[in-house]
């Protein structure tokens, strides 16, 4: 369905019993108790108490935190969701446990199974507080309109490449390459950025992505690179994800993945590396220098962190809190399923302080920072991720009544370490409500789940076609139990 424009009426959320408000003199988030909260149309008009101005609508905020809407960087909602019950335990032996080369490949949907996957992760991510997300996606019919529809704002991100991936043995990785499809890609690409930026629900629009650094050749990342910049928008590439890759940039160039693009000269403000784990100084890929880290911080450039598609694997970023003390801007993002922010920034806070050894090494405010502001920070956006006037109206309203909630408090680490999106009450984007009592209004999301469950068992029928051993799925995928 199409959600209208936000009309130019002021709603106000009236007595809240927290305000996660913006500091504007500190820049940081804080507590605001009792406090009221207005926009008109798609724009906070008030963040503060004694509100005294118009109101069409007013929302009795005793027992809610109003908190800003959530910003994940880094999402692919196009095809995870497909994966839930195959790939929760694979990681290829061969490949240091990754599961991007051998596994990935074969597990590939339909268009409608593409559909389904978007609406139900969209589904998941609204639910779970998400007002803005990131869509690395390859193009596809109806991807525009799809989006749209969500009543989400959404940053598209038409991923494109020199050459795809693959397999023979489950322990070598090979790449067909083809340069001129990879530049046609991104023509393509920046065409449909074009395409967004005009979509009718004005809150599209795009992000330059050259998919993975060992799928690009130096010039399509340059080029590509240079064209985000003239047209002011983000720039975002899978580096540092895999000791495989890692090896490959190490063996063609003689230096490190974030070596490389700075070499290029891709690294800085607006720059996005989606995941950047295996740096220099990591055990697993421990190289002669110790410079990776610093670069990383003195350019600007930021990371999409996404901790639970690698704590599959076992794998993990040592540690956020590290980086973000060394001055690496630090975003989330959802990479897998369940595309659930809250259950991501939960483990994120566990992953850190295990990787560090250390609980002081990331507290909640940090980490809700990433989740916020850092990432609109990433997106060159300072009107999102923020509770203040002049700034958007894409906030969250929590329950801090629901049990889950109590006691209250801290309600942030609660909703974190305990509720997750069980007390999630309301979620509004521009202005329009597109959560209520925990019920998405823009998308039937218990039948995108069905539609993607039918659609998985189709794809399930080709995976031994499409597997380089031939197997059945099965033995690449065992289930819990045998059945009997």
């Amino acid at each position: 369905m199409n959600v209208p424009m936000a009309a130019e009426r002021t709603t106000l959320v009236r007595n809240a019993s927290f305000v996660v408000a913006w500091d504007g003199s500190a820049k940081k988030h804080a507590y605001m108790p009792d406090a009221d909260v207005a926009w008109r149309g798609g724009v906070l008009s008030f963040v503060g108490r004694g509100y005294d101005g118009p109101s069409d609508e007013v929302i009795d905020g005793r027992g809610l935190m109003v908190m800003p809407g959530l910003v994940n960087i880094h999402c692919h909602p196009s095809s995870e969701p497909m994966n839930k019950g195959l790939t929760d335990e694979v990681g290829s032996p061969g490949l240091y446990n990754s599961s991007l080369y051998e596994y990935l490949p074969i597990f590939r949907g339909d268009p409608s199974g593409v559909k389904a996957c978007i609406r139900v992760a969209l589904a998941e991510l609204l639910l779970s507080g998400v007002t803005t997300v990131a869509d690395l996606s390859m193009a596809h019919p109806g991807w525009l309109d799809t989006l749209g529809e969500s009543g989400m704002r959404v940053v598209i991100a038409p991923m494109f490449r020199s050459a795809r991936w693959y397999t023979k043995s489950g322990h070598v990785v090979e790449y067909e390459w083809d340069e001129k499809a990879g530049v046609k890609a991104m023509e393509e690409a920046f065409a449909l950025i074009e395409r967004a930026e005009q979509h009718p629900s004005g809150r599209l629009s795009g992000m330059a992505v050259p998919a993975q650094i060992d799928t690009c050749t130096p010039e399509l990342l340059r080029d590509s690179h240079a064209e985000a910049r003239k047209r002011g928008i983000s720039w975002q590439i899978h580096a540092a994800q895999s000791v495989v890759e890692f090896h490959e940039i190490t063996r063609r160039h003689g230096l490190t993945p974030i070596q490389w693009l700075d070499k290029l000269g891709t690294l800085g403000k607006g720059t996005i590396i989606g995941h950047g784990i295996f740096l220099d100084d990591h055990p697993r890929t421990r190289w002669s220098t110790d410079t990776d880290l610093g670069l990383l911080a003195d350019t600007g450039t930021t990371v999409a962190h996404c901790p639970t598609v690698f704590a599959r694997r076992g794998i993990m970023l040592r540690d956020i809190g590290r980086y973000r003390r060394r001055g690496v801007n630090i975003g989330l993002g959802t990479d897998t399923y369940p595309h659930n922010m809250l259950d991501e920034m939960r483990l994120a806070a566990y992953a850190a302080r295990m990787m560090a050894e250390n609980p002081r090494t990331l507290n909640s405010g940090d980490l809700f920072e990433a989740a916020t502001v850092n990432g609109a920070a990433a997106l060159g956006r300072d009107d999102i991720g923020k509770l203040e006037a002049g700034c958007r109206a894409d906030l969250v309203m929590v329950d801090v009544t629901h049990p889950g909630m109590r006691p209250a408090r801290d309600p942030v680490r609660s909703l974190i370490y305990a509720a997750a999106d069980r007390a999630i009450r309301s979620v509004v984007v521009d202005g329009q409500e597109v959560v209520r009592d925990g019920r998405c209004l823009t998308i039937d999301y218990a039948a995108a789940a069905e539609e993607l469950h039918e659609a998985q068992k189709r794809m399930i029928a080709g995976v031994p076609e499409r597997d380089w051993a031939h197997r059945p799925l099965e033995a690449i995928s065992p289930p819990t139990f045998l059945t009997i």
